[in-house]
C-alpha cells in the first residue's frame, strides 16, 4: 500500500496544478470580459 506521506504529496502536486489551471482560465475569461481578445477575425484573407 501507498505510503501516507507519498498520497500527501501527489495530492499537492495535483492541488497546485488545478490552482494554476483555474487563475489562468479565470484570466483569460476576465481579458475576454474586459475586451482585450476578440473572436472575431479582423484580417481577411484574400
Amino acid at each position: 500500500m501507498a505510503d501516507r506521506s507519498h498520497l500527501k504529496l501527489v495530492g499537492f502536486i495535483f492541488a497546485t496544478v488545478t490552482l494554476c489551471v483555474m487563475l489562468t482560465t479565470a484570466m483569460v475569461v476576465k481579458g475576454y470580459a474586459d475586451g482585450g481578445y476578440t473572436l472575431e477575425s479582423t484580417s481577411s484573407v484574400e
